[in-house]
Parts: C-alpha cells; sequence; structure tokens
C-alpha cells in the first residue's frame, strides 16, 4: 500500500539537522522543521528549512528537553507567508523509535500555540541516534495520525516506515536484488519522463522491479521509425498512432495488474505533467531536450525527489568521403536536492536552452538535432541504438538500486555521475563534490505558485494552462 502521508528532507538539511540533534553529549536537543507541502493529492511536506534551537536555552536531560518558545515564534515568522507546517523535532538518545508519554506531554502543550498562530497541519518528530526518523501530524483539533514514510534523499536514499517501526530501531533496510527489496519498492512512486527508446526501457525495468505506481510522462505517439527501440510496441499501435504512454501503460497492466501505471499524455513542459511528477518518490529523466532536462531539475529541487538523468549519443567523425562512428557513449547523473544540479554541472545552460529554442522555431531543423541525440552529425530516420539505450537504462536504474539499497564497496557519493564509453571500453565516474553547488532558490518551494517560479506553468481562470 502505498503512503498518503510523506516528509522528505533533503540529505544536506538531514545531516545538519542531525548533527544539531547529537553534538557528542548523550543529551536529548530540538530543532523545528519548516515544511513546505505538494499540491496533492498525496500529502508529501517538505522540509525546507530547520530552526536549531541552542543548547544553552534548553534544559536537557537524556530523556527530556525544554525550551523556549521564542524559537517557534521564530519558525512561526518564517511559515506564516506561505502557510507553511511546522515539525518539532528532537532526539532520543537513548535509541527509542518511538514516541514516549513524556513526548505526549509536551506536544501537548506545544502543538496548540501553532495552530492559534496559524496553519491547519503541524507535526513533530523523533531522531534516533543513526538518523532514521519518525514523525506523526496533528489537526486543528488536535487529534494526531503517523506519517507513513519518512525519506532523505542523500549520497544513499533512506526510507523509514512508520507503520513498521521497532520499538527500539527503525525497520532494517532491505538488501538488494531480493524479495524483500521488492516489497518495500511495491510502497514507493517511480516516474518516468519521455517513455520513448531509453524511457520504455527503464519503465519496463521500474516496473518489473515492483514499485507500486509507475508514472509515465510523454506527450508523443508511437511511430513506424521507433518500433525499433520502444519496448512494447507494435505495428498496430504506430498504425494507430497511439500515445506513447497509453501503449506502455496497458503493457504494464497486463503483467502487474491494474492500479500500477498511470499516463500521463502531456509534455513535462506543462502543469498537468508537473503536478504528476510531484507525486512521485524517485524521477527518472530520459528525455531529448535540454528544456526537458531544465524542467526534470526544477521538478526535483522543488519537490525534493532524487533525480536521475540518463542521455546516450553516437558522434560520428569525417573518414575520408564518408562518415565514421567517433565514440558510443552514455551518461547517467544522479541528481539529490540541495546539492550540485543538472545546471550545476553543465548539463545545459541560459545558452544552450536559449539555443535549442531558436532551433525549436525552425521545426526542421529542431527533428534533426533531435535525430542528432543518437547519432550526432549524421541523420538516421530509425537509428538501431537499443542495445545502447539498454546499456544506459540498466545503468540508471541500478543507480537508483545502489543508493536505496547500498551494496557497492565504496561510499556513493564518489558515483554522482557515470560516464561509459562502449568504443573505448571505459567508465569514468565523478564525485558530487567535484561539481560547484549555486544556491537554489527552487528548493523545497512546493506548491508555492506559479509552479517552479514559472509563470507559463500558473493556473488560469479557464481551466487550462500550459
Amino acid at each position: 500500500m502505498s503512503p498518503e502521508t510523506t516528509l522528505a528532507l533533503a540529505g544536506a538539511l538531514h545531516e545538519g539537522v542531525r548533527a544539531h540533534l547529537y553534538p557528542g553529549d548523550g543529551l536529548e536537543a530540538a530543532a523545528i522543521l519548516v515544511c513546505a507541502r505538494t499540491p496533492g493529492p498525496r500529502l508529501r511536506l517538505l522540509a525546507r528549512d530547520a530552526v536549531l534551537i541552542p543548547y544553552s536555552e534548553c534544559v536537557r536531560s537524556e530523556t527530556a528537553i525544554t525550551w523556549p518558545g521564542g524559537y517557534i515564534e521564530q519558525a512561526i515568522d518564517r511559515a506564516d507567508a506561505e502557510q507553511l507546517a511546522l515539525i518539532l523535532i528532537h532526539s532520543h538518545p537513548g535509541g527509542l523509535f518511538a514516541f514516549s508519554d513524556v513526548d505526549d506531554a509536551s506536544d501537548g502543550q506545544a502543538i496548540p500555540g501553532l495552530f492559534q498562530a496559524h496553519g491547519d497541519l503541524h507535526g513533530s518528530a523523533i531522531m534516533t541516534p543513526d538518523g532514521a526518523i519518525r514523525a506523526r501530524l496533528y489537526s486543528p483539533n488536535l487529534s494526531r495520525r503517523p506519517i507513513d514514510l519518512v525519506t532523505v534523499a542523500g549520497h544513499d536514499l533512506s526510507y523509514w516506515w512508520g507503520a513498521q517501526a521497532r520499538l527500539y530501531g527503525p525497520s532494517r533496510r532491505p538488501m538488494a536484488f531480493t524479495g524483500a527489496m521488492t516489497a518495500q519498492l511495491g510502497r514507493l512512486s517511480a516516474v518516468v519522463i519521455g517513455v520513448s527508446g531509453t524511457g520504455s526501457i527503464v519503465a519496463e525495468q521500474v516496473a518489473r522491479l515492483g514499485f507500486g505506481r509507475v508514472i509515465l510522462i510523454d506527450f508523443d505517439w508511437v511511430e513506424r521509425r521507433n518500433l525499433n527501440r520502444i519496448l512494447n510496441a507494435t505495428l498496430s499501435d504506430a498504425e494507430n498512432r497511439r500515445l506513447k504512454v497509453g501503449m506502455f501503460a496497458d503493457a504494464i497492466t497486463a503483467h502487474r495488474g491494474p492500479g500500477v501505471a498511470e499516463a500521463v499524455d502531456a509534455s513535462v513542459v506543462t502543469r498537468k505533467a508537473v503536478l504528476a511528477a510531484s507525486q512521485g518518490d524517485v524521477i527518472f529523466s530520459c528525455v531529448d531536450t535540454l528544456e526537458a532536462r531544465q524542467i526534470a531539475d526544477l521538478i526535483a529541487a522543488a519537490f525534493l525527489i532524487p533525480l536521475f538523468d540518463v542521455g546516450v549519443v553516437i558522434p560520428v567523425r569525417k573518414d575520408g568521403e564518408g562518415v565514421a562512428i567517433a565514440d558510443v557513449c552514455g551518461r547517467i547523473d544522479y541528481v539529490q536536492p540541495g546539492a550540485s544540479t543538472l545546471q550545476d554541472r553543465g548539463v545545459y545552460s541560459p545558452d544552450t536552452l536559449r539555443a535549442e529554442y531558436l532551433r525549436r522555431s525552425a521545426p526542421e531543423a529542431h527533428q534533426q538535432e533531435v535525430e542528432a541525440g543518437y547519432i550526432k552529425g549524421l541523420i538516421e530516420e530509425a537509428p538501431a541504438v537499443i542495445t545502447l539505450n539498454m546499456r544506459a537504462a540498466a545503468a540508471s536504474v541500478n543507480e537508483f538500486v545502489a543508493r536505496a539499497f547500498p551494496y557497492r564497496q565504496e561510499p556513493n557519493q564518489l558515483y554522482a555521475r557515470t560516464e561509459f564509453s562502449l568504443a573505448a571500453c571505459e567508465e569514468d565516474f565523478t564525485a558530487e563534490d567535484a561539481f560547484p553547488v549555486a544556491p537554489n532558490p527552487m528548493l523545497g518551494r512546493g506548491a508555492l505558485e506559479p509552479l517552479l517560479g514559472l509563470p507559463a506553468l500558473a493556473p488560469v481562470r479557464n481551466g487550462h494552462s500550459r
């Protein structure tokens, strides 16, 4: 069963809060998470910021903490303008992964004040020494319910399930490539942006790995010229110009049953697609334009969703009177919210986005550029690239597995980017620390309008938007 409520944190914020809550003295400490929300229908609280309560202003022991209300007022000031939710979080140095009677009593004193100030949803949370978080929500009548899932997207991907909590610690992380991994994936949602040559292969893998929901986003239809590289596509699909997402959703339903696949027949550069993507737990970007990559980048930051971006290319060179293969290569980038973005890494820039826009104003030239994404410098009506697509798609999904269910012998932070050359039989990796990180105003923006800060995605009165 998919989680109805989620608390999401970027890895860097989680590390900062954990360092504050566990300074090494064995005493409880406290902070306040300031959280935005997704547009719904799924309730995902997005920890945008944290107010750290100074130790010197608290009365701290190994099992309890009291702290002045002035810091709640400070958090309310940050949250009021955008009606953000507040989560009061403190440490449990003894490792108790549950709320104690003391916690209940403390909430009974603090939570009513939050509702008196503003908002219709607030909560509390505890963190154990290993960084695991368990959280719960309060409504204005002070009824409470557990938050089903707490996620942290850092170098690793962490999931803590409230309903599966043990008394003295979170449930053990499943081992990769096992039935236990499949069971956990059955409660998560994967978003695949672009369901064509590479995206269809990624979608096939995440569906068969067991994701409980697979959200497919693409506006295009099946054509004869791409039957050689889109999984599950048939001649009939091409003749009837079936939408790629509809075709693939039916294929998933055929082997997984109803309720798993969701077909979103829209460009990712639309409000409809952005809202759909905001509901996922992980995004796979399998697109062939820089604009689409930029939107995927913005979605990942705004909604604190880990992003895996994959691209392939076959550059050619002049060889006498003809051309020859210069390389056969691919790239997989893992982007964690709060760390380097695809823009930081040079995947796109304002200049390249502008150049792409100008090409798009001439449709024929733009179509040539799209095809050149496979074989750069040579126009091929139906490029035979399924083997290359398979290689890159598998690498991107395995990268997710390596972070959600770690099995590498080295830290995952060393593998923010993977690049491979089939021509040179080489594979290179770039660590997260090697990339610059620019300030990101989109981080944790959530449902704030206009979506992603783009006026073109704002709702309009007649019910239609871009």
